[in-house]
């Protein structure tokens, strides 16, 4: 299996999806307006400094689909992404995308965000599929809790293998895009790293080891 890999916020976006999801709900006044956004802004800033807690993130993120009926949340972010998303696609991320699968390469997103947010995104690209921090529900309730290993740093390594493993597969070629230095794990461990539109960090990095440096963004 050859696989292309990318990440999704800032990469095949040119945005982070959980932040803009969070600043939609407390632009529609979905939740409390201080509160969520000093949270929002918290997390986001733990994440560009490499020290998120992403358990402790995805309990927050989940606090909606704990506080409300799923149908509305549902509702809302089918709104957020014909009204956030939708405007902000990059042609050039989905002609990359398209390129890799018409050369027989199995496309596929891996990302810190959780899979609610992710899934109508993945779906706007035409990807073969996605991986994401998966919250937990019990009872056909969210709990708050993450089930498995989180897509974040080392972790999407560690997915991405049991992925592999779960369909007895494994990877002959593998080609990752990402922005971000929290990426740096999966990066190394590819055949090719791609790095787009990148961070301070992840540029020097790239500059080091010679990976090539290009833009999605017009």
């Amino acid at each position: 299996m050859r696989l292309a890999i990318f990440d999704l916020d800032h990469t095949l976006i040119p945005f982070d999806s959980d932040k803009s999801w969070n600043q939609f709900l407390v632009d529609i006044g979905a939740v409390d307006a201080v509160a969520y956004a000093d949270a929002n802004e918290r997390f986001y800033q733990d994440y560009l400094e490499q020290k998120l807690d992403i358990r402790d993130y995805s309990r927050f993120a989940s606090s909606i689909l704990r506080s409300h009926p799923v149908e509305q949340v549902e509702r809302w972010r089918t709104q957020y992404v014909d009204e956030i998303v939708v405007p902000q696609i990059q042609p050039r991320a989905l002609a990359c995308v398209e390129q890799y699968k018409t050369e027989g390469y199995f496309t596929l997103i891996i990302s810190a965000t959780n899979t609610f947010v992710i899934e109508p995104i993945a779906e706007l690209h035409g990807v073969d599929d996605f991986l994401g921090c998966e919250l937990e529900v019990i009872d056909g309730e969210y709990t708050g809790e993450l089930v498995g290993t989180p897509t974040y740093r080392e972790g999407k390594v560690v997915a991405l293998e049991a992925w592999l493993s779960a369909r007895q597969a494994r990877a002959e070629t593998i080609h990752f895009y990402s922005d971000s230095i929290n990426d740096r794990p999966l990066l190394e461990y590819a055949d090719q790293a791609f790095v787009v539109d990148p961070d301070h960090a992840l540029a020097a990095v790239a500059n080091e080891k010679g990976w090539p440096v290009i833009q999605f963004s017009d």
